[in-house]
């Protein structure tokens, strides 16, 4: 059970992915990363070097997200886009594999775009959003198997953008194929702390929500009611 308001906090990516985005927006959100202690705030490539040089100094990493929402760019186009958002100052990259070429029955095509990206990102973190929405259970578990096996850090549920984000039991299911050694990043309609709690217990050691702030302050609303 988690008991610490650091611990909560260091399971969030606090995010901002909206097109109407501007960079006084981003800067409140890395304030608010810094004082919640999240652990990044994960924003669009092109802020990358705003968030950047707003974090200098602090301990709140930068994500960023590559090949979004809908995963259908060449892998070379990723990679490139992987490389240069790194030498903005990212330091995660959350990309979204190609889920036309899963639906068509390519899996090559994620082998190779996650074994580019591994190779670009170096020591950095990366995820690959499978947009579980999307697919059937056997889509979920081939998927995983290739995350898992060319290297990927993480597997995350979804980009927020599909038909329905995350659930317990896809992070669930997630969890069990990946095995230990791969993280699970629940993402998509996470609002609150009851819905954050369920998916850690569920195998997630990632969250990424817009509302971080606010599953914050109903954490201390919930722990000063029990301590009067």
């Amino acid at each position: 059970m988690i008991t610490k308001p650091e611990s909560i906090a260091k399971l969030i990516d606090h995010t901002l992915l909206k097109a109407d985005a501007d960079g006084r927006s981003i800067e409140r959100l890395c304030n608010q990363a810094v004082v919640e202690g999240f652990y990044s705030v994960c924003v669009n490539p092109f802020w990358v070097k705003t968030a950047a040089d707003y974090l200098r100094g602090e301990k709140v990493k930068v994500c960023t997200v590559i090949g979004f929402p809908l995963g259908a760019d060449n892998p070379g186009t990723k990679a490139y886009q992987a490389s240069t958002a790194l030498k903005l100052g990212a330091g995660e990259l959350d990309m979204v594999v190609n889920i036309g070429a899963v639906k068509g029955g390519d899996y090559r095509i994620v082998e190779q775009e996650i074994r580019e990206i591994r190779k670009v990102a170096g020591d950095n973190i990366v995820k690959a959003i499978i947009e579980t929405c999307f697919l059937d259970h056997e889509e979920k578990v081939r998927l995983c198997k290739i995350v898992r096996d060319c290297g990927a850090d993480f597997v995350k549920t979804s980009t927020g953008f599909g038909s329905a984000g995350a659930s317990t039991d896809d992070v669930r299911l997630l969890r069990d194929t990946v095995g230990p050694g791969v993280g699970v990043k629940a993402s998509g309609g996470i609002r609150d702390l009851e819905t954050l709690l369920e998916m850690v217990k569920a195998g997630a050691r990632r969250i990424g929500t817009s509302s971080g702030v606010r599953i914050m302050e109903e954490y201390r609303q919930k722990t000063k009611k029990e301590e009067s």
